[in-house]
């Protein structure tokens, strides 16, 4: 039975990440794949009837590298910055596009400097220490309310899920950098500390 169940468990290490990554990537691949309506029905209609799959990935990566070509010259980054105008007109839909391409110009900007520390922070009170991202540093009369100093803008993100989380502002030398990198800091929030970045060990193995 020992064995039965050590079997049991090793054939579902196996299949569980195989099975869960196909089907994300099939996810993918498929919703990448209704960016076809942008091509002539015929062709559609034969893609479709000849059941070729992936072309929209491929469709959706000329699309990006089209539009990021024609937005780095001079004639795009102007056509870019008037209909970024004429869209912060617009009631509404300012709100929501001025919200989201801010958050999206400091994720993606390769200036910016969000998500691109890891550190260590005590967290939720003192003696309890997690793993946070360093977003920023505080500003406008943030700072001011602080009581001066030297803070950051940190990310506290949940486990297993690192898309929810809390923002908090913690002085600088209370966080420590660590030198793993984020991606390295991902793996080891989602995994709960199962995956120690550096190696397989962990305290839990000693």
């Amino acid at each position: 039975m020992l064995a039965l169940r050590k079997w049991l468990f090793s054939g579902l290490l196996v299949i569980v990440p195989l099975f869960i990554t196909l089907a994300v990537l099939k996810w993918i691949i498929d919703t990448l794949d209704q960016t076809l309506w942008v091509l002539p029905s015929v062709w559609q209609k034969w893609l479709y009837a000849n059941n070729v799959r992936g072309l929209g990935v491929l469709l959706t990566l000329a699309i990006l590298l089209g539009v990021g070509a024609i937005a780095s010259n001079f004639v795009g980054k102007r056509l870019l910055g008037w209909g970024d105008a004429v869209v912060r007109r617009i009631p509404v839909v300012r709100s929501i596009y001025s919200s989201v391409k801010q958050v999206s110009d400091t994720l993606f900007s390769e200036n910016g400097n969000a998500f691109r520390t890891a550190v260590l922070v005590q967290w939720p009170r003192e003696g309890v220490w997690t793993i946070a991202f360093v977003t920023g540093m505080p500003g406008s009369d943030v700072v001011e309310h602080l009581g001066g100093g030297d803070y950051l803008g940190v990310y506290v993100p949940t486990t297993p899920n690192p898309t929810g989380g809390y923002f908090v502002m913690l002085k600088r030398s209370d966080c420590i950098e660590l030198k793993m990198s984020v991606d390295e800091a991902l793996k080891y929030i989602v995994s709960m500390g199962v995956v120690v970045p550096g190696g397989p060990s962990s305290i839990a193995n000693k």
